[in-house]
């Protein structure tokens, strides 16, 4: 049986999109950075240490003197050995304004000058303990330090930036499209008939 048909066959539009990317290049220049560090002020003020050594006593208990201090000690012994005597030479006249008392006293004078005292010795360290004088004074050192601040000096560069937009062409790659068949219809006037 033949029933009457109507078909249909449509297609639709297409289209074609070509896009073009976009290229954007960006380069940033370092920046100019110049920094500079003035050296510190620094102060250093010193007062030198002084060491002093005195061994003049040192050198006075092993005979080594200078010939001031011979000529003084001279001087000494002579003025004492002057006075002894006028001691001595006063007690000899006492004794001899008493003789009438009795007793032998030019004897005893005579006995008493002929012979030199008894010396004495004893064990001894030369130089001295302490005969050397050490003086030391240490010095002081001040030191004063001025810091600089650093003097820095930046440039900023803006970076360079380029672009290329991109792009989108449109076309139409197929036109849409509508078939229309009949089948087993007749067409009559304004109106279809059907046979069967």
């Amino acid at each position: 049986m033949n029933l009457p048909q109507i078909r249909l066959e449509s297609n639709y539009a297409k289209i074609k999109m070509n896009t073009q990317q976009p290229i954007q290049e960006i380069e940033q220049p370092k920046a100019e950075l110049d920094i500079q560090q003035p050296a510190a002020d620094l102060e250093i003020n010193r007062t030198p240490s002084k060491l002093t050594i005195n061994q003049t006593k040192a050198r006075e208990d092993i005979d080594l003197k200078s010939i001031f201090k011979r000529m003084d000690e001279a001087a000494q012994l002579g003025y004492e050995g002057w006075l002894e005597g006028i001691a001595r030479r006063s007690q000899e006249g006492d004794e001899l304004m008493k003789i009438e008392n009795g007793g032998n006293i030019i004897a005893e004078q005579a006995a008493r000058n002929a012979y030199s005292p008894m010396l004495e010795f004893n064990i001894g360290w030369l130089p001295h303990q302490g005969s050397v004088e050490i003086g030391y004074d240490p010095g002081k050192v001040e030191i004063n330090v001025t810091p600089n601040k650093p003097i820095i000096k930046s440039r900023i560069n803006k970076p360079n930036i380029q672009y290329t937009p991109g792009k989108v062409n449109i076309s139409l790659k197929q036109y849409n499209s509508l078939k229309i068949d009949f089948e087993n219809l007749k067409y009559v006037g304004i109106n279809y008939e059907q046979s069967i």
